[in-house]
């Protein structure tokens, strides 16, 4: 790879973490060229040397801005697994915590988007939809063995519906009750499964 393709790569990252941060922040439809160029410290013209439109520009954003959160997620669950916390519970308390209460820039971008989701041309539209998914599927893998595949979607809707309620009351005492009642009810389904399992498991051994 030469310095001018390195360059450009380096400069297209840029754009894209800048457009990932901004969609979380302002929404798509807050998310214009202009301004966002600015905010990556370039020029207006360079844009369309990294993109075909502002459209393939969202649909790619949404992409980075669901692998950016979806990382930090697991990292803070990594941490309270340690601590013995189940891969549910700890997955419930991180996202339904207040420090992702106040970190909408930097939190899920399905919090963040997903009013806007439906409306966006075919191509944003696509790519949000997958985000979705994988947010499902990331809920599926944390759910004990045998659980009904359709609960790993209730949870998902429960997890960002709830932060989205919460966000919408402020980062206050409303918006955090919100978040301490939808925890307690994921939780209260989390240690009806795994209570009877501990109990076998402390009586074999």
């Amino acid at each position: 790879m030469n310095a001018k393709t390195e360059r450009r790569e380096a400069t297209h990252e840029r754009i894209l973490d800048t457009a990932s941060r901004a969609i979380r922040r302002t929404g798509y439809q807050g998310t214009g060229v202009a301004d966002l160029m600015k905010q990556a410290g370039l020029t207006h013209g360079g844009f369309y040397a990294h993109f075909s439109s502002r459209d393939a520009m969202l649909a790619e954003a949404i992409q980075r801005a669901g692998e950016q959160s979806a990382a930090r997620l697991a990292a803070n669950a990594a941490r309270r697994r340690a601590r013995g916390a189940s891969p549910l519970r700890a997955l419930v308390e991180v996202y339904l915590s207040h420090a992702h209460l106040a970190e909408a820039e930097q939190g899920c971008a399905l919090a963040a988007l997903l009013s806007e989701m439906p409306r966006q041309p075919d191509e944003v539209r696509e790519a949000s939809a997958a985000r979705v998914q994988r947010f499902i599927d990331s809920v599926r893998a944390v759910l004990p063995e045998g659980e009904p595949p359709e609960r790993a979607a209730a949870i998902a809707a429960a997890l960002v519906g709830g932060l989205q309620l919460a966000r919408a009351l402020g980062d206050n005492a409303q918006g955090r009750a919100v978040l301490a009642a939808t925890r307690k009810a994921l939780l209260a389904q989390d240690d009806s499964v795994t209570a009877p399992a501990a109990r076998r498991a402390a009586s074999a051994g």
